[in-house]
């Protein structure tokens, strides 16, 4: 057959480009895990856009046909402070260690609802995205992870309200506003410490959904969201700081309203738990990784 110039130059080129394009494309080995702390952390790195796309499809989703939309962040938390207010102040007397109890109450709301709605929607995550683990492959890591950092979303939106409520009740945050930061990661991740346990428990036992509004329910009035931990007596008070909970609530009333600072005894042990139980949490989700497509 016989070929102009231009047509063997496209024979030879071609090749060569669907080589370069070849030797671009990354490969990904799926082999299971070698160890009990063989955790391959890095492939959650390299699948990063995915992560941030699935935190924006939360997102979105959430208030897409919402009237008010992200209002519903403010909403909510400013709801429950009054509704608190009267009930816990006004009518039970409650103490707020020398904060107006509005202030003290949403303060203790904010790392709250942001620790609620973390653990409620990442320790059903896996089951509500069948229909992604069973079709591809990802670090399933991401999905109990985006779940629990879209509600992070609703947390910015509420702390524009602290702003008013501060300057109506004449309260300036001090230095300590610059550790804020810290404990948002904290209260991040206690939420997935418990979402990665509840997660990866939901794939095998599909009880711990219903499980799950229960225990959010009772860890709300086992923590320091509607009083403070002055009120827990002494001989308890080390127990009682087990609760991951505690350091978080007590750490955001701390850095935001410049109250006096929580003592060690206090801080010390939710942040070893949190640590610990995220830990575990891990390990346990990538032990039970490999079964997820089968089982789910």
């Amino acid at each position: 057959m016989n070929m102009n110039e231009s047509d063997r130059q496209s024979v030879v080129q071609m090749p060569e480009g669907l080589a370069v394009r070849t030797a671009r494309t990354p490969t990904v080995q799926i082999r299971p895990s070698r160890g009990l702390f063989h955790l391959d952390l890095r492939s959650v790195w390299l699948y990063r856009e995915l992560l941030v796309f699935l935190v924006w499809r939360d997102t979105k989703v959430r208030y897409k046909q919402a009237v008010i939309g992200a209002g519903w962040a403010v909403f909510q938390p400013l709801i429950s402070m009054l509704l608190f207010t009267a009930i816990f102040s006004y009518l039970a007397k409650l103490p707020s260690d020398g904060v107006p109890y509005p202030l003290f109450a949403y303060a203790g709301l904010l790392p709250w609802n942001f620790i609620a709605q973390a653990t409620s929607r990442s320790g059903t995550s896996l089951v509500g995205e069948s229909h992604l683990i069973s079709k591809v492959y990802f670090p399933r890591l991401i999905i109990p992870l985006a779940a629990a950092s879209a509600p992070a979303v609703d947390l910015v939106c509420a702390l524009v309200m602290m702003i008013p409520l501060m300057l109506w009740f004449g309260i300036t945050p001090g230095w300590q506003i610059l550790l804020f930061p810290i404990f948002v990661v904290i209260a991040l991740l206690a939420a997935l410490a418990v979402s990665l346990w509840f997660s990866a428990l939901h794939v095998k036992f599909r009880d711990v959904g219903h499980i799950i509004p229960f225990f959010v329910q009772f860890w709300m009035f086992a923590s320091p969201v509607v009083y403070p931990v002055s009120l827990i007596p002494e001989k308890w008070r080390a127990l009682y700081s087990l609760n991951p909970v505690v350091g978080v609530v007590e750490g955001f009333r701390w850095t935001l309203l410049g109250q006096h600072a929580p003592s060690l005894a206090t801080i010390l042990p939710s942040i070893c738990i949190v640590l610990v139980l995220f830990v575990s949490g891990v390990v346990y989700f990538k032990r039970m990784e490999r079964t997820f497509a089968d089982v789910i």
